[in-house]
This record gives C-alpha cells, structure tokens and sequence, in this order.
C-alpha cells in the first residue's frame, strides 16, 4: 500500500470513527480515529482513559511554513505520542455538546487570543466571574485547558483562510495567552 491510499475503516459494535484535526510542534495533522462509542471524544485528552499514543488513519500532514506550497503528505496509519500534541479537536461539521452547563452562575467567557505554534486561535476561556486567564493559569494544574467558540487562522499563510470550531483542548503549558483588547 502507497502513502495516497486510503484505508477503509470498519469500527467494532462499541466503536466509532470520529475525524481529528491535532496540532504538534511545526506539524498539523488530520485525519480519522477509532475510538469506543462511549468516549467523549472532545474531552478525551483530558481524561484518565486517554491513550498514550493516538493513532489517526488516512492522516495527511502539513509543514506550515512562509512560502512553501500547502502540499499534505498522507499516510493511511500516523501514530502520535500524545505528549507532543499541543491541541486538538473534532473537525466541522462534527461536534458535540458543550462540556459545562451554560446556566452555570457567576461563569464568564473570556476572549483570549491562544498562539498555538505557528496558529492563532481565537477564543473563550470559561472562567468564574472572579478571576481573570493570569489567575486561572496560576492555580489550574491541569494538562489540557477548554477553548470555546474558536477561530483558528495562520498568519504565515493567510491563503489557508480560518475554521471556526466550537471547542477544542490545548495543552496548558505548550501555548502562549494574549489578552484580547478592548
């Protein structure tokens, strides 16, 4: 089999095929995961059932760099250790719903502007009314970290345009925070 082929995917009864967009150092890769039908995938990373090793079939990979053609290079199996990955999330039109009751009091949406390798990823924090993204950086030890109602662009390569997702997970400690004006 030649890298351009694509596998056919037959999960199991208690599986399903979900499509992953995965953000890693100089690296964006996509492509399908099979997982169990029970996972939240969205939330994966951030749970005690998170693999060590994501694997992604029909997987294409792109080097976003200033001036190089945007030319993916597919491999139909791509194994990734999860400890590089620096974000992820479901591609459009897929989705699920929120992780947080959005009645929830004293809860604000905080506009960030996450820079994720050579990404920007504009988007919320859902933080209490009290505290601010320094404060919630300080005390929150968690891996990954919630981003809601992004939208992702690259200024090395403005032709690649923006995609707008609902939710997507960064690891904590691998992007930088700006604080949105105004």
């Amino acid at each position: 089999m030649n890298a351009s082929e694509k596998i056919t995917l037959t999960p199991a009864a208690d599986e399903k095929v979900i499509p992953l967009m995965v953000y890693i150092p100089g690296r964006l890769i996509w492509g399908e995961a099979v997982v169990k039908e029970a996972i939240r995938v969205s939330t994966w990373l951030r749970t005690n059932v998170a693999p060590e090793v994501l694997t992604l079939f029909n997987a294409k990979i792109l080097i976003p760099t200033a001036g190089a053609k945007l030319k993916p290079i597919s491999h139909p199996e791509l194994s990734i250790f999860v400890t590089q990955i620096l974000a992820y999330h479901l591609i459009p039109p897929h989705q699920e719903p929120p992780d947080f009751d959005p009645t929830e009091p004293n809860r604000v949406m905080e506009p960030v502007t996450l820079w994720v390798d050579t990404f920007r990823f504009e988007g919320h924090l859902r933080l209490s009314a009290l505290s601010s993204v320094r404060k919630y950086l300080d005390v929150t030890r968690e891996a990954f970290t919630s981003l809601y109602d992004v939208e992702i662009s690259n200024p090395l390569l403005p032709e690649m345009g923006s995609l707008k997702v609902p939710y997507l997970i960064v690891r904590q400690n691998m992007v930088l925070y700006g604080k949105k004006a105004g």
